[in-house]
């Protein structure tokens, strides 16, 4: 069962309350996503520590479920 970009959504507010995201549909399929996510969580992270952030934040369905999440993450300028 694939994932709809709203739950997507939801899960990185529920985590991250001040980001602003952004979720595509890459393929159509429900499962091949990209996600714009800006938040000052991620001030003074590395890129990899912000990009743990935010799968966690999706609670283990990332590589099930979700298959595919192109991601791109900063801080508000």
């Amino acid at each position: 069962m694939a994932m709809q970009a709203r739950e997507i959504e939801e899960l990185i507010r529920a985590a991250l309350p001040d980001a602003k995201v952004e979720i595509r549909d890459l393929a159509g399929d429900g499962d091949h996503y990209a996600a714009i996510v800006v938040s000052e969580t991620f001030r003074g992270k590395t890129r990899v520590q912000q990009h743990k952030l935010v799968y966690d934040a999706l609670n283990g369905n990332m590589g099930g479920v979700l298959h595919a999440l192109a991601l791109q993450t900063s801080v508000p300028e």
